[in-house]
């Protein structure tokens, strides 16, 4: 829920308001760079690839492609590694 709620105002803030020049990229750049915006940076892109991971792994248990236990680790351990890649890179 919390991605729902904080990716479209992303998306218009990155996709519509910058470009329009309603706010400026140095302003974005600073926010983003702090503490706080890493952390919501860093959620904004975690919970999208958990809930892909696990609306994948169901979707296969669904169209009968049962992967037994390599599911899970398959799914959401390739979710962390990317979050954790996402970490790294904004934490450096």
């Amino acid at each position: 829920m919390v991605a729902a709620m904080l990716l479209p105002a992303m998306i218009l803030l990155t996709g519509v308001l910058v470009p329009m020049g309603a706010v400026s990229e140095e302003m974005l750049y600073t926010k983003a760079s702090s503490l706080v915006g890493k952390l919501v940076l860093f959620v904004l892109i975690f919970l999208p690839l958990f809930h892909a991971a696990h609306r994948l792994k169901h979707t296969l248990h669904d169209m009968g492609i049962h992967l037994g236990a390599l599911g899970a680790p398959i799914f959401y351990g390739g979710s962390f590694a990317a979050a954790g890649l996402a970490a790294f890179f904004l934490f450096l």
